[in-house]
Parts: C-alpha cells; structure tokens; sequence
C-alpha cells in the first residue's frame, strides 16, 4: 500500500494519546495500592496494639478468676476481694435500662417513621437533634443525671433507678435511630398490603410492620445495653459508690458496677488490686462478647430477606 502522509500524521495524535492514557493508568493504578497499602499498616498497627492490650490483661487476669472472685465482695485486703457486689449492682442498672428505652426509643421511632409529618419544622428539629443527641459524650449526660435526677427536681439520690435512668438518657438516642433503621427496612409493600385488606394504620403498625422489625430493634437494643454496661463517667458523677460490700436490693439501694469497680481498682497504688482490675475486665470483656454474639445471632436467625 502506498505511503499516505495524511494517514500518517493523523494516526500519530492517536498513538500519543493512547500512550497518555496508558501512562496516567498506570498512575492512577499505584496510587490506588499505595493507598491500599496504607491502610492496611494502619490497620495491622491498630490490631497490634489492640493485640498487644488484650494478651496483656488476660495474661494478669485471668489467673485471678475464681469462685472466690467471683462470689466475694470487694475488700481492702486484694486477696478477699471480688466483684459480686459489681456483677448484680450491673444487671440492676440494665434491668432499668432495658425498661426505660425499649418502649421509650420504640415508640418514638414509630412516631418519627410512621405518624411524623415531615413538612412540620418540629418534627424536623426532633430528628436533627436525636441524631446530635447520639454523638454527646456520656459525661454531659452524667452531669445531666447529677443535676436533675440525683439533685434537682426528681431528688432520687445516689441509687440504682438515678444510675439507670441516667445510662437510658445515653443509649436512648442510640436505640431510636437503630430502630427507626429497622422499621423503615420492612418493605412498604407490606403495610399497603395490611391496608389494602381493610387493615387501620395502627393494626399494619401492630400486626405487620413491628413483627417484622423486631429482629433489627432486638439487635439495637442489645448493642446499646452493651455501650451502657461500659460506660464509668456518667456513674462517678451521679455519685455511685466504688466500694460496696453488699448487694443492691430495691431500686433506691446504693449500688456498684463493674466499670467502677475496675476504677476503683486501678486508682489503688498495690499492685495486687492492678491484677484484680485485670481480671474484671476480662469478665467484662466476656459480657460483652457475649452480648454482641446474642446480637448477631438474633439478626441472622430471625431477620427477613425481602
């Protein structure tokens, strides 16, 4: 074929474009794993230390776990003491909990979800400010507890229900966007279908929409019990005892809790008390583990695939 000089100058542009492409590519290709590659050092170093603290504690924990730990109460002598006190002061403190923010946090997600007119500006600010509500550090809440539920206008002092109600003011926000997250999951579908039949909207609410929620609620409502069973400075500012050598029994009883004990332990200068702090952590961390895999567990048994 003859030499064409037109052809050939006008597929020389396209050679130095391809070849521009082809560069910027590859260049955009080893961005992308040096980017890959960070994260995944800072992944590794995160899981190291991580790693590292949780072999260090169990290490020093574990040996000090027994019968005698657990059944004794604390004590100022490291041998004798035990967090029995700690254990039921928590399941007091949960058992409030779990009454205040299940039907509180559920019954508002169903108004926000299913009643709220979204045009109204105060519907829109009660959304807005449950969200902001979730991000507060739990230590407003605890000086929220100290002024109007210890103090203040309720006056309950420094017993279990002023402990609960004060946990329930920190994961309630939590427990309302986790289950506003469930029910808005349930397909519409299934409520025009409930009112399609003759169904009012509460009997769709009731019969169709919550049963079918209750997986996603239950697994919000356990994570946040476990956000609560963690949580030591709203409890230090509602006055919460660190030693208590007795078991809660009524709500306006003083209490104890693992997180505070495990502060109270840590605060002391013997080293025998570090070992015991060490093993009631590793109690806690056993909780919560457990919860968390309740948690899981409920959500894959019982969830529904649309």
């Amino acid at each position: 074929m003859a030499f064409d000089p037109l052809l050939h100058r006008a597929s020389a542009p396209e050679e130095d474009v391809i070849a521009g492409l082809g560069s910027r590519g590859a260049g955009s290709l080893l961005r992308d794993r040096a980017f890959i590659l960070c994260l995944i050092l800072l992944t590794s170093v995160g899981l190291v230390v991580l790693g590292v603290l949780l072999v260090t504690t169990g290490s020093d924990g574990i040996p000090q776990i027994n019968a005698d730990f657990i059944n004794n109460f604390p004590s100022a002598f490291p041998e004798r003491a035990g967090i029995q006190s700690a254990i039921w002061g928590t399941l007091w403190l949960m058992g409030v909990v779990a009454v205040v923010i299940i039907p509180l946090g559920v019954a508002t997600a169903l108004y926000l979800e299913e009643y709220a007119d979204r045009s109204k500006w105060w519907n829109r600010a009660i959304e807005v400010n449950i969200q902001n509500l979730a991000a507060v550090p739990s230590i407003v809440y605890g000086i929220l507890g100290l002024a109007y539920i210890v103090r203040g206008p309720l006056s309950l002092g420094r017993t279990v229900i002023a402990g609960g109600l004060t946990l329930a003011l920190v994961v309630l926000p939590v427990v309302i966007i986790t289950s506003r997250e469930a029910i808005r999951a349930v397909p519409p579908s299934i409520k025009e279908g409930a009112l399609a039949l003759g169904a009012t909207h509460w009997q769709a609410i009731w019969r169709q929409i919550l049963p079918s929620s209750i997986p996603g609620i239950a697994t919000g409502v356990i994570l946040s019990l476990s956000r609560a069973i963690g949580e030591t400075a709203p409890l230090i500012l509602v006055g919460a005892a660190t030693f208590v050598a007795f078991n809660p029994t009524g709500l306006d009883s003083p209490f104890t809790a693992l997180p505070l004990q495990i502060f109270s332990w840590v605060s002391q200068p013997n080293s025998d008390f570090q070992a015991k702090a060490a093993a009631a952590i590793v109690v806690l961390l056993l909780i919560l583990v457990l919860l968390n895999a309740v948690a899981i567990w409920l959500r894959s048994r019982f969830q529904r695939r649309w």
